[in-house]
Parts: structure tokens; sequence; C-alpha cells
């Protein structure tokens, strides 16, 4: 039997995890755009330095686990002189893992573009930089919408990774708690629930942008 007088007087605090949560979901998703679209464009510049910056860190990024990359930023980082602190060596973290794949969705629009279109906006005298900005970049960015909303789904739920470096956010919360209720399956069972409110909410509000940037 669920003991719900136990589940009630501790959701408030699990929802203060959750709220952390959000917050650490927000910087990231802010960050790793900025990572993604500089990553994609760097990717299809002509500048091969650039063009192998850009590659490498997809490529190390994408083909290494979240956890150790969450690890080398918090551990590692320090021994360099270099002290982020749990949250934003959190928030790096996911940033630079989702930004990864955020430039391949990127990418992907861009190329998605018809290249006529790059010609046209050239032979009206725009740059190639102006034209990027506002006439294929936007097409882009509709065309990648849906990858880079699975993305921000998927990077909420990767937020329970930074437990691990000791960030009280949602996961964390959760595993306190039961060291004091000893109660592991409601405690992770309200958690669970935060979750899915959480991205369920977010895949509705992207559904509804999708559906705005399609007209």
């Amino acid at each position: 039997m669920l003991d719900w007088g136990t589940m009630v007087h501790y959701f408030p605090f699990l929802l203060q995890g959750a709220v952390l949560t959000l917050k650490i979901s927000i910087f990231a998703l802010i960050l790793g755009f900025i990572f993604g679209i500089s990553a994609a464009l760097f990717k299809l510049s002509k500048n091969p330095l650039l063009r192998g910056a850009a590659g490498f860190y997809i490529w190390i990024v994408r083909s290494t686990p979240l956890l150790v990359q969450l690890f080398l930023i918090y551990f590692g980082l320090p021994q360099l002189g270099i002290d982020l602190g749990s949250f934003f060596s959190g928030v790096l973290g996911l940033a630079l893992n989702t930004g990864a794949y955020n430039a391949e969705a990127i990418r992907g629009g861009i190329i998605s573009v018809p290249s006529g279109q790059m010609e046209a906006s050239r032979s009206l005298g725009m740059s190639s930089k102006l034209a990027m900005r506002r006439i294929i970049l936007p097409q882009a960015m509709r065309i990648a919408l849906p990858s880079l909303g699975n993305n921000f789904v998927i990077l909420i739920k990767d937020t329970s990774l930074v437990s691990t470096i000791t960030l009280v956010e949602l996961t964390l919360t959760a595993q306190r708690l039961i060291g004091s209720t000893y109660k592991p399956f409601e405690m992770y069972l309200m958690a669970a629930f935060l979750y899915a409110i959480l991205t369920t909410a977010t895949s509705l509000i992207l559904g509804r942008v999708e559906k705005r940037m399609a007209y």
C-alpha cells in the first residue's frame, strides 16, 4: 500500500527539486542552442579549421557518455584551476552535450533549404552572412524544430544525471528523502510523476510552436 500521508507531506520538497531541474534545463537549453547553431555554421564553413573544430566537438560529445562529460567538467577542471561549482558544471555539461545534437539538427535544416535561395539572395545584393541570417536560417530552424524539441525533452530527463555531481535537483532530492523516510517507491514514484509533467508540458508547448511556425 502506498503511504499517501508521507507522499503528501514530502511532495513540496520534491517540487522544489523540480523547479531547480526546470531552471537547469532552461539555462542548458539556451547555451545548448548557442553551441548548436555555432557548431552547425562552423561545420558548413569554408574555413577548414572551423570545420574541423566543429566536427571534432560533435564527434567527441556524441561518442562519449554524458555522465563522463559531467565528471570531466566537475571533477577534472578543478585540477586545472577551473572550479565552476556544481550548478554551472551541470549546466555546461548538459549544454555542450545537447549542443552537439542540436548542431546536427540545425545543419540538416540548413542543407534542406534549396541552394537556389542563397544564389537568389546573393543576386539581390545580399552578402552570404546576411542571406544566411535572414533567408536561410529562419527556414532551417522551421525544419529543425521537431528535432530540437525532441532534444530539449531528452535534456530535461538527462538533468537527473547532475545528481551525481551533488546538484540537488529532482532526483537527488528524492534520494535524500528516501534516506530519511525509507520510502523509495513513493519518493521515486513522485519524482517520475514530476518528470512526466515537465516533459509532457514541454512537448505540448513545442507542438504548438511547431504548428504556428508551419504557417
